[in-house]
């Protein structure tokens, strides 16, 4: 009788799955942010502040119907949810508009996508995970990939701001430090708990941005039926499906996973607001799942013991 790893390598699978399942849901945010901008005045920074309120309040009243001890927490970990909230969720927003308004959408996606490469050194740092040869390659190819698909080698003349440039890259840091907060409490809780107390830390946190703002009223049905998908789809389902993978993955392997979400926004995109694929495009999709695919791979078979 032969012992085998098949239960780790399916729970890899599993969880290299669910962060693809992740990156679908969260590719449809772009378009269906574009489509809702084109149909209303509403602000980025408005939005974000919205969409934070509508997903907490969607995930409250679900809880309070179904499962309402999933709101039981420990006192001890209010401080990781709180962190989580405030800079996973509602600084990331705050940063990402401010450095799409001031670069461009397609250099703040470039930059954006350092985030793999911060998570990888950061949970080296801080949950010891190894650093081996095929994630530093994974980590190259998705970053490569992204810049071509940002298509940034057809953005000439354009010019970096110093201001743009350090929300970007501190965008970067509190979009992958969602994965690092996610692991340190997805053992612990349901993803449900997670998410339901990290949007409302958000939802308070860009509160203040709202003062001056005047409320989104009247929305026009259309725009109103792309927002409730944007909150179910892209926002529930995108981090719901995230926050379960970690329990099956690194933390850095499920941020190099996530780079796969260029390759479906591209596809999106070209489907729904007819933006062209061009060659880097395609070329940088590419290069994108062959870093998925590499970091996918189990680390090699160990010899069960005969029996």
């Amino acid at each position: 009788m032969t012992t085998t790893t098949s239960a780790p390598i399916a729970r890899r699978g599993l969880g290299i799955a669910l962060v693809i399942l992740a990156s679908m849901f969260w590719s449809t945010s772009s378009t269906l942010i574009n489509l809702i901008n084109q149909g209303s005045q509403i602000s980025a920074v408005s939005l974000a502040f919205w969409r934070d309120l509508s997903t907490f309040l969607t995930l409250l009243l679900g809880i309070l119907i179904f499962r309402p001890r999933l709101l039981r927490i420990k006192r001890a970990d209010l401080p990781w949810l709180l962190a989580m909230g405030a800079i996973s969720i509602g600084l990331f927003h705050v940063l990402w508009n401010t450095s799409v308004v001031l670069l461009g959408a397609s250099i703040a996606t470039v930059i954006q996508s350092n985030a793999p490469i911060f998570v990888t050194i950061m949970a080296w740092l801080l949950f010891k995970e190894p650093l081996n040869w095929r994630k530093l390659t994974a980590v190259a190819l998705a970053v490569g990939g992204t810049i071509l698909c940002a298509g940034i080698i057809n953005t000439s003349g354009q010019q970096i701001t110093f201001l743009g440039l350090i929300a970007g890259l501190i965008g970067a840091i509190a979009y992958g430090s969602f994965a690092l907060f996610g692991k340190r409490l997805a053992g612990n809780y349901s993803p449900w708990t997670i998410l339901v107390f990290i949007f409302a830390f958000a939802t308070i946190l860009l509160l203040p941005f709202q003062f001056s703002q005047p409320l989104p009223w009247p929305i026009a049905p259309r725009v109103l039926t792309f927002f409730i998908i944007l909150i179910l789809v892209s926002t529930i389902g995108g981090f719901g499906v995230f926050t379960t993978s970690l329990n099956y993955l690194q933390a850095s392997v499920a941020s190099i996973t996530a780079t796969s979400e260029i390759v479906f926004a591209v596809i999106l995109a070209y489907i729904a607001l007819n933006e062209r694929l061009d060659t880097w495009q395609i070329l940088g999709s590419l290069l994108v799942i062959c870093g998925v695919i590499l970091v996918s791979l189990p680390n090699g078979r160990k010899r069960g013991k005969t029996i």
